[in-house]
């Protein structure tokens, strides 16, 4: 008695359903949580190392469908990176943060495996509702995980650089043009 192709392809989805949910759900928590990692500062930065590397990784192994481009995935970083540079020469400075030589490393990372959870997996679980829905979910998604370490008052600005993230997942159809511009970010926050 063989199981009909159907039957063997709806447990994959749901399966893989089931994964993509479950590393969204680790994942935020572990970025929610990441202000209160209670470690030397040598062992927090491994721990954080690792923390992003391995949401990152699991973000990736969970298959996602990918998104037709709607424009040049080239353009679409370039005017990201714009969008990132025009709001930093009107924000003025930013804030201080401590600096090390970790600083800008761990900031690639961070902004590789937030990208690959809100704007591959995230964004491609809350699409089936639409563009819309997947642009604004993901971004207020985003917005909300970075709280706890730079408060209320940054949620504007951080569900602002969701969206534009968010924007670009769905015009360049993929999640790599997004983690291009909030590596360029970081990199403008770190070495500031």
């Amino acid at each position: 008695m063989s199981v009909p192709l159907d039957a063997v392809s709806e447990r994959v989805r749901a399966r893989e359903a089931w994964a993509t949910t479950i590393v969204i759900v680790v994942g935020t928590a572990v970025l929610v949580l990441r202000p209160f990692a209670a470690a030397p500062s040598g062992a927090r930065v491994s721990l954080f190392a690792v923390s992003y590397l391995t949401i990152g990784l699991a973000s990736i192994a969970v298959p996602a469908e990918r998104d037709r481009a709607r424009l040049a995935p080239g353009f679409v970083l370039l005017m990201g990176f714009a969008a990132v540079a025009l709001s930093a020469s009107v924000a003025g400075t930013p804030v201080s943060l401590p600096w090390s030589t970790a600083a800008l490393p761990l900031s690639m990372l961070a902004a590789v495996a937030e990208e690959a959870l809100f704007h591959r997996l995230a964004y491609a679980r809350l699409e089936r509702f639409g563009a819309v829905v997947a642009i604004a979910g993901s971004a207020l998604l985003f917005g909300l995980v970075h709280v706890p370490a730079y408060g209320l008052a940054a949620l504007p600005v951080d569900v602002g650089a969701g969206l534009l993230f968010g924007w670009q997942r769905w015009a360049s159809g993929t999640w790599t043009v997004p983690a291009g511009t909030h590596a360029f970010a970081n990199a403008l926050v770190v070495l500031g």
